[in-house]
């Protein structure tokens, strides 16, 4: 009786708290943060629910030694916090790709590269503004798969601020 009574009130409590979310149907920005040296990557969320959404990141870069980009795709449950502060988590992965020239690294012979695929975690606090931004704070956890750049030990941590246009 007693555990039937604390699990109402579990189901109870959770039905008070879970509102509907007012997340934006489409947020467009950049997302700032190490990348694995990619640099900034260009962030675009589509909402698919009052409390999901799918977020899609390309990251780049080009330079004289080393060239490549980073595709990312999360799905993202979304929960509120209070007023326009919501917190989110999501899974994912992705697909990326990088090419550097050996004349600018002493150990190589020849130039090189890799593709190579990834998943990924997400959690994360952002803040809707009343006007059409969003401010975001996350953390994204990775593990690749590939020879070099990307291997089976390797688990990196990826903390970015996002700055999107709602729409």
């Amino acid at each position: 009786m007693k555990k039937l009574f604390l699990l109402s009130l579990t189901i109870l409590g959770f039905a008070t708290t879970i509102n509907a979310q007012n997340i934006a149907e489409n947020a467009i920005g950049l997302r700032l943060g190490g990348s694995d040296g990619l640099g900034p990557e260009v962030s675009y969320q589509r909402a698919l629910s009052d409390n999901n959404r799918l977020e899609l990141d390309l990251g780049w870069r080009s330079a004289r030694d080393y060239d490549g980009f980073k595709l990312t795709g999360l799905y993202q449950w979304v929960w509120p916090i209070e007023g326009d502060f919501n917190w989110y988590a999501g899974v994912g992965g992705g697909l990326a790709a990088y090419d550097y020239d050996a004349r600018y690294f002493n150990d190589l012979d020849e130039d090189d590269g890799e593709t190579f695929i990834f998943a990924a975690g997400n959690i994360g606090i952002e803040y809707a503004f009343d006007f059409p931004l969003l401010l975001s704070l996350d953390f994204r956890p990775e593990i690749g798969f590939g020879d070099d750049f990307y291997d089976n030990n390797d688990l990196d941590f990826d903390i970015a601020l996002g700055v999107r246009y709602q729409f």
